[in-house]
């Protein structure tokens, strides 16, 4: 029989439905007789058919017609809120914030799964398991090893042998040994009291991201959770049923222990839970929706649930993979600003870079010509300059390869670590099944990501701060040729005039970000935990940089894009003509001024899509293919980095 879960102030009814055709006035009807059955008062309410009500969904916020009938409107386990005229919505409604998740009413269950061990998940399958675009399963060698370590706890129960967190308190209590009898309650209260965040709720992206790891953790077998358990939790990520996780809390040692707590909480069936079929609301509706159960913790459970550094390295997956797409699509917004601003492209000459042999800088170099080569894609802009006085161009467009490079390389450091430290085990005490012991220890420390982020924050920053002076010399006619703040009729219409104040408005905030939380430390639970890593703050802080970054080449892209507006009918080179018209399908030419926010924000979507980087890499990709690697340089003039097709000439020197 079809059952709908209705929300009415504080309290969640479920009402069964023999007959969908009725209407969703008659559901709510139905509910408010169930709500004051129990109500000494009836709630305040004097007769069901006169009580005025409004009905939403609690997915998408939809407001209902009380006259529809619930079959076109509503499906079998959905959940609504009804709000009694007079009262305000019930403030344990959380609702989410528009624009933030993707996982919505069409969210379709992926098909599609990885198989998790503990040792192989990378940062992007992390960042893609968090955009629901596979389930997880385990590794029959990773059930083995999980069962194995139960074991030896189930063992160390049965004997009354006294081990931390096991069959002790916590922290400051470790030296309170607790009854057998009590040790589940130990548990519960574990999850219960630590679940102290604060603040918004994680996405339901990143919080599918942190429960996802959590389970990848506990797959290498050295927690000592039950595969029952880990089976449980893996059901929930596959159904989205999603803990509320404030994003505020952790100190980052003893790992994550707010965030993870509460986390464990909604599958514990206490607090919040989302799913893209009910939105907010109470867990244990929420799991029963879909089929579900409560979590019933097992000894040592409730430590292993909540001890790591999952949500400072979950969050920094998402922060380095959206820093590694903006950064190589940094040198296609710069490449196309260099054209535009009539710049010489002698600086990327390959022999200068291989004198100075870093990485990321010898890369940049060979981007930068692989889009602006004139032998490989003729550009009329470059040949209408060709033969000017100029010598040599400004820092912020000669050293893009000295400048994005290092940001490259800082990113591969970085994702290094990250990758590392998701296929970790990051909790404690380590249950070694081989040895026979549990040995106290402290892996949930979380200076390595925090370190790593704060470097990341740092190092990306600079991306958006050379951008934002490229965005001045866009603009400012005495630098650019071009007509100030790039619009006709100047002072009737002020074109980029702000767009250039919100990008500088924004590298401002980044120099305050990127000031790097993992050197504070305080300390915690009565000086047990007595240096912590702030890594929650790291990661939290990167993202935003990060988001601010991809903002900031957002507008200079579009100024780039409308400075060649002015030199027509003279085209760029083929790469970026392919970028120009890719630009052109979210914002067309600036002719006067117009609302300017909708442009930026599409354009960062391009940019949020890697957008920009497919059109412009298989250019990229085919200049690269004939270079002649004939060997690992010993020094760095051992081999040439030019096509065949000009062994000497780099470019046509403007």
């Amino acid at each position: 029989m079809p059952r709908f879960t209705v929300h009415i102030r504080d309290e969640w009814l479920a009402v069964p439905c023999r007959e969908t055709s009725r209407t969703v006035g008659w559901l709510g009807q139905e509910a408010l007789k169930r709500y004051i059955k129990n109500k000494p008062d009836n709630g305040g309410i004097t007769s069901v058919k006169e009580t005025r009500f409004i009905v939403r969904r609690c997915q998408g916020l939809g407001l209902l017609d009380v006259d529809d009938a619930i079959e076109d409107v509503l499906e079998d386990n959905d959940f609504v809120e009804l709000a009694i005229d007079g009262d305000t919505m019930s403030p344990d409604f959380i609702p989410c914030a528009p624009g933030v998740s993707n996982l919505t009413a069409a969210y379709k269950e992926p098909g599609d799964f990885i198989s998790l061990d503990g040792n192989s998940l990378t940062s992007t399958d992390l960042v893609n398991l968090g955009r629901g675009l596979y389930k997880i399963k385990l590794t029959p060698e990773a059930e083995r090893k999980v069962v194995q370590s139960r074991e030896l706890l189930d063992t160390i129960v049965k004997e009354n042998k006294i081990v931390y967190g096991i069959t002790t308190g916590f922290g400051k209590f470790a030296r309170t040994v607790i009854p057998v009898s009590k040790l589940k309650e130990l548990q519960e209260n574990l999850v219960r009291s630590h679940s102290a965040g604060l603040g918004n709720p994680l996405s339901p992206e990143r919080t599918r991201m942190l429960l996802a790891l959590r389970i990848n953790v506990l797959a290498k077998g050295y927690s000592g959770v039950s595969l029952e358990t880990l089976h449980a939790m893996i059901q929930a990520f596959n159904a989205s049923c999603l803990s509320f996780v404030p994003e505020k809390g952790t100190v980052g040692a003893s790992g994550d222990l707010a965030p993870l707590s509460h986390l464990a909480l909604g599958l514990m069936g206490e607090g919040k839970m989302w799913s893209p079929k009910s939105g907010w609301a109470d867990a244990k509706y929420v799991l029963e929706a879909h089929g579900l159960k409560p979590i019933t913790l097992k000894p040592k459970e409730g430590l292993a649930l909540i001890n790591g550094t999952q949500m400072i390295t979950s969050l920094g997956a998402e922060a380095v993979e959206r820093a590694e797409a903006i950064a190589q699509q940094a040198d296609i917004v710069a490449a196309l600003t260099l054209e535009v601003l009539k710049g010489t492209t002698k600086a990327f000459d390959s022999d200068i870079h291989l004198l100075r042999p870093h990485p990321g800088q010898v890369e940049v170099a060979q981007r930068f010509r692989s889009l602006l080569d004139s032998d490989h894609h003729p550009s009329q802009l470059a040949e209408s300059h060709r033969f000017c006085d100029r010598v040599q161009d400004a820092y912020t467009m000669r050293c893009c390869p000295q400048v994005h490079g290092i940001a490259n390389d800082t990113i591969n450091f970085v994702k290094n670590i990250i990758n590392t430290e998701i296929n970790s085990a990051t909790d404690n005490p380590m249950v070694f099944a081989g040895r026979g012991e549990t040995i106290s220890g402290g892996n949930f420390h979380g200076e390595y990501p925090a370190k790593a982020l704060d470097f990341l924050a740092i190092a990306v920053h600079e991306l958006a701060s050379i951008s934002e002076r490229r965005i001045e010399r866009l603009c400012n006619p005495s630098l650019s040729e071009l007509p100030a703040f790039l619009v006709n009729e100047g002072g009737l219409n002020s074109g980029f005039m702000i767009a250039h104040c919100t990008a500088a408005s924004l590298v401002s905030e980044n120099k305050v970000l990127c000031h790097p939380s993992s050197v504070d430390s305080l300390s915690t639970s009565a000086a047990t935990e007595d240096h912590v890593s702030m890594g929650g703050w790291a990661a939290r802080k990167a993202l935003r940089v990060v988001e601010h970054v991809e903002q900031v080449l957002a507008i200079e892209l579009l100024a780039a894009c409308q400075g060649i507006e002015f030199l027509r009918p003279l085209c760029t080179t083929t790469p970026l003509e392919k970028v120009y018209e890719l630009v052109r399908t979210v914002a067309k030419p600036w002719i006067k001024d117009r609302f300017m926010s909708a442009d930026i924000e599409a354009v960062q979507r391009l940019l949020l899509d890697q957008k920009v980087w497919g059109v412009a890499k298989p250019y990229i990709d085919k200049y690269k293919s004939e270079y002649i690697p004939e060997s690992r340089p010993s020094s760095p003039t051992a081999f040439s980095l030019d096509p065949p097709s000009s062994p000497r000439k780099r470019f046509r020197l403007e």
